[in-house]
């Protein structure tokens, strides 16, 4: 099959991540003896620097990791909500909704943590190592990609008016960053060199610097201004100026944590996901609402699927959150499952059908206007791929990168939040809060309530697949509530296709027509959907839309590369042969790897 580039294939290091200047970074640090966990946390930072209005330091990351030998572990970089951001406080501004920019829609920035955690344990960087590719992007510049300056030009009246200090990082001289242009942030990088002078002021140790770097984000300098920023009187998508919740307290409180992942075996594949504090377990559950014979990308495929998602994402608004009481062992059991399946039809539902897993009752919010039939009709989603409105409100920003090395270190991660425009720029930081906080819910009693202490359900969502055992493909994908319908596609095309040179065909699923199913609410303000809405790549065929129609599916056609911006790494544990894939939409994605 013709695929817009080759799968790498190699024994000694492969890398593939949402911009080729990250990939180049991760590559880098292998060559230089580190190993894949170095490599990513290198890359991350590149991330923050390259991809600002994709991600942040201010905002968090999910991160699935297998060392060589030991099974797949979840790292947790989403921090949780502040001690004062109560359904109440946000209730009495006259909120029915977290907005989508400002600091009322922060969470506990919890990425940085997360990086030094891994760096800690499973590097073997010293942090000056990682951190120097980041801090010379910042201060000698990168190449702007196209997209930096859309978003800028989207928001240029805001930052104009209302966030300065975003301004002169991003409007120098009155223009948003042009396609090509040498793009710099001296002030994120003066940030890191100063987080390195007082980290090396502990002590000549890998772990000491690393600890005392932890502490200068967590109750140092950075903290002070992230708080200061915090309580800073800030217009948001409500139209009005508010203060955030967090704190110096918040900060100093949150520590990265560990967790097993949570896993369903579909067809001798084992899928490691984040748990129910994610939408992770949404991929598992389409996984388990197969049939056992699908003849691949047939309009039944399309259509079958389709009907899946709607069911695992009706669940996940009912269900998921980190208040959740649902078992997933429920949600992936065959009874349940099987009784789910049978209510896919000939005929596209335009309803959200949650079930009753272990006889709970789905509450959903009354922002979704829930209706006898079970319908719910709000304002329409937009396009898969991230857009953003003039008051800053974002849906689908995010990043990714995977590296596997040849020891057979494994990781995904996806990291996101904290873009450019989230909010405000923090003066002498040069870097924003998140938002993370948009995707609570201000109705009290739900599991994805907004709660102190508690993590919003967020929709970034690694992946890692094992086959007996173990780690062998590591993916993901930017894209909001769309990363596991189009990581689904992903690996259901690497799964049933036919292998190419010996290996899975990383490159030829990535770039095979993607599609994604608007019909259930979006996680991002303002919380739209679309009932039965369902928008593909022009390149799937009128074949297949004109199934789908007839099936009662409204379809949107999009672009001919315009769904999914997937990248992949895969080890084969017989042979250690690595290979690599990345997504070409975007002209960003790159691969690299020998």
């Amino acid at each position: 099959m013709f695929t817009t580039r080759p799968t790498l294939q190699g024994t000694f290091g492969m890398v593939s991540a949402t911009h080729w200047l990250a990939s180049g970074t991760a590559m880098a640090v292998l060559e230089d003896d580190g190993n894949a966990f170095d490599a990513a946390v290198a890359a991350a930072f590149v991330l923050h620097v390259v991809e600002p209005h994709l991600n942040g330091p201010g905002g968090e990351v999910p991160i699935i990791l297998a060392p060589a030998g030991r099974p797949p572990e979840v790292l947790c970089g989403q921090g949780p909500a502040p001690a004062g951001a109560t359904v109440r406080h946000y209730r009495s501004l006259g909120l029915d909704l977290v907005p989508g920019t400002g600091p009322l829609a922060a969470a506990v920035p919890g990425a940085f943590d997360a990086w030094m955690t891994l760096l800690r344990d499973h590097g073997t960087k010293p942090l000056a190592e990682v951190l120097k590719y980041a801090i010379s992007y910042a201060e000698r510049g990168h190449p702007a990609v196209e997209r930096i300056g859309a978003a800028v030009e989207t928001v240029r009246e805001l930052f104009e008016t209302e966030w300065t200090s975003s301004a002169e990082l991003y409007l120098r001289n009155g223009k948003a960053p042009a396609p090509g242009e040498l793009l710099k942030n001296p002030v994120l990088a003066n940030t890191w060199r100063r987080l390195l002078a007082e980290a090396e002021a502990a002590g000549p140790g890998r772990e000491t610097q690393i600890e005392a770097a932890r502490e200068v984000w967590r109750t140092g300098f950075i903290a002070e201004a992230l708080a200061a920023a915090a309580a800073e009187s800030t217009m948001d998508t409500s139209g009005e100026r508010h203060r955030g919740t967090l704190t110096g307290d918040d900060l100093a409180a949150f520590s990265a944590s560990y967790e097993a992942p949570a896993t369903y075996t579909w067809n001798g594949w084992t899928i490691a996901k984040p748990g129910l504090w994610s939408q992770g377990p949404s991929l598992l559950q389409q996984l388990a609402l197969l049939p056992g014979e699908l003849e691949y990308a047939t309009p039944d495929y399309y259509h079958v699927l389709l009907e899946g998602t709607k069911l695992a994402m009706a669940d996940r608004e009912a269900f998921y959150g980190d208040c959740a009481e649902v078992s997933l062992d429920t949600l992936l059991s065959p009874a349940y499952n099987e009784k789910r399946r049978a209510l896919i039809g000939e005929r596209a539902s335009h309803e959200l059908r949650p079930g009753s897993p272990d006889g709970l009752v789905a509450r959903l919010s009354e922002h979704l206007e829930f209706v006898a039939a079970g319908g719910r009709i709000v304002t329409p989603a937009g396009a898969g791929e991230p857009t953003v409105a003039k008051d800053g409100a974002t849906r689908g920003d995010t990043c990714h990168v995977d590296v596997v090395d040849r020891w057979g270190n494994m990781i995904a991660a996806t990291p996101s939040g904290g873009w450019l425009q989230s909010n405000p720029a923090v003066p002498g930081l040069g870097f924003p809060l998140g938002t993370r906080l948009q995707m609570a819910w201000l109705d009290p009693g739900l599991p994805n309530s907004l709660t102190p202490g508690k993590r919003p359900r967020t929709t970034l969502s690694p992946s890692m697949a094992l086959r007996d055992g173990e780690a062998v493909l590591a993916f993901g994908t930017p894209g909001g509530d769309q990363q596991d319908q189009w990581s689904t596609h992903f690996l259901l095309a690497v799964a049933l296709r036919e292998k190419v040179r010996g290996g899975w065909d990383l490159q030829g699923a990535i770039d095979a027509p993607n599609w994604h199913s608007d019909s259930f609410p979006s996680s991002f303000y303002p919380r739209a959907m679309v009932p039965g809405g369902v928008t593909v790549e022009s390149r799937i065929g009128a074949n297949v839309v004109e199934a789908l129609e007839a099936r009662g599916h409204l379809v949107t056609v999009a672009g001919p590369w315009s769904e999914g911006r997937l990248c992949a790494v895969a080890r084969d544990p017989e042979t250690g042969l690595l290979a690599a894939g990345a997504n070409p939409r975007g002209m960003q994605g790159y691969a690299a790897g020998r």
